[in-house]
């Protein structure tokens, strides 16, 4: 594959190349020529070949007040250089980005409980984690990363713990999504929840993420998959991934937590919610049954972070879990995930609705916005 053309300056070896820069919330992206720094120790600089849009980087861009930024972490690339003391990586190698790094000897790391890293967990302050520092710059002047990943530029730098080196005969138009969505929704349902045979689910949104965990079901054998979501339009995508039952709760009389308890006699066995309202958590909390239902959230919400339940539906045996990645260690588990894919025992390229170029970003914006996609991809001029 040819890398674009591109300025080299080869006093320092920065790269110019195009990126869509955020100048402020809500405002439409501006392609712009920016800076990019060559990899520090234990960075690689990666030329992105597509990259995805997740409804977190539209959260994000929506509500938050780092600016100007470089939104994306839903992505892959080709490793175009490494910074000192990388040894897993070499120019050339095909690379998942990853917006929760492994580093592979704190104690979350080694616990064997938990995929949240202590050295290169979320990155919420728009730097690197290694020096707090950027790697990108218009006219001298810092733009702020997403995410440590900001894959919407045709090149950025990454930590090396925070991708993934994959098998080089994959597509890389393809396995983007498993950077996070569809990574997210399975691993919801098979690492979080650890769905049985024969188990009724509820999933609340039916987006890629809460279509992800339908997959995931389907696969687990559950019996009953029921979709909620306002949008009629998603009930028969819904029905590829495994939806057995669709509820729109705007045609409902009652509160659909009751609809849920109808038809699962009592509640269902697991609840996910894929939306990001902590309303809705308490609403999977009321549809689970009494004793061992599980709800899991997934959602990230933009307003009222905190979550209300009353105490008696956690006496009763019911139990809130969250869930972040899917629970996935992305360097040690994605390698078999894309193993999967290759042997067509997952489903990926399904949730692509739409191919832009990345020019048209602002395009794949407003699709998801008006609810119209599943998973936007935009691919990088050649």
């Amino acid at each position: 594959m040819s890398l674009p053309s591109v300025q080299l300056k080869q006093a320092n070896n920065v790269i110019t190349c195009k990126a869509a820069v955020a100048w402020g919330p809500g405002k439409p992206l501006v392609i712009e020529e920016v800076d990019v720094s060559p990899p520090q120790p234990s960075e690689i600089r990666i030329k992105i070949v597509c990259t995805s849009l997740c409804r977190s980087d539209l959260t994000a861009w929506e509500s938050q007040a780092i600016f100007p930024r470089i939104f994306g972490h839903e992505a892959t690339g080709i490793v175009e250089s490494v910074g000192q003391g990388v040894t897993e990586f070499t120019e050339g190698d095909h690379v998942l980005t990853v917006f929760t790094g492994e580093c592979g000897t704190c104690r979350q790391c080694i616990s064997g409980k938990s995929n949240l890293c202590q050295v290169l967990g979320l990155e919420r302050r728009g730097v690197m984690h290694s020096d707090q520092g950027t790697r990108f710059a218009i006219s001298g002047k810092p733009v702020y990363h997403y995410c440590a990943v900001s894959s919407f530029s045709e090149y950025t730098v990454v930590h090396s713990g925070c991708a993934v080196k994959i098998n080089p005969i994959v597509p890389l138009d393809k396995v983007c999504l498993l950077s996070c969505g569809v990574a997210a929704g399975l691993g919801a349902a098979w690492n979080v929840a650890d769905i049985s045979n024969g188990s009724s689910v509820v999933i609340f949104g039916l987006g890629t993420v809460g279509l992800s965990v339908a997959q995931g079901a389907k696969l687990r054998g559950a019996s009953a998959i029921i979709g909620v979501d306002t949008n009629p339009e998603k009930e028969e995508k819904a029905k590829a991934f495994g939806i057995t039952e669709f509820i729109n709760p705007n045609d409902s009389k009652e509160p659909v937590q009751q609809v849920i308890k109808h038809l699962t006699g009592g509640g269902a066995d697991y609840a996910f919610e894929c939306i990001g309202d902590t309303g809705m958590v308490t609403t999977a909390l009321q549809a689970c049954c009494d004793g061992w239902g599980l709800t899991v959230t997934l959602g990230v919400p933009k307003v009222k972070p905190e979550v209300s339940a009353h105490y008696g539906i956690f006496l009763t045996g019911r139990t809130l879990k969250g869930s972040l990645f899917g629970g996935w260690k992305p360097k040690s588990d994605l390698p078999s995930l894309v193993d999967m894919y290759i042997k067509k025992e997952i489903q990926v390229d399904e949730y692509i609705t739409h191919n832009l170029s990345f020019k048209d970003i602002n395009k794949a914006f407003d699709l998801m916005r008006e609810g119209k996609c599943l998973r936007c991809v935009m691919h990088m001029e050649k």
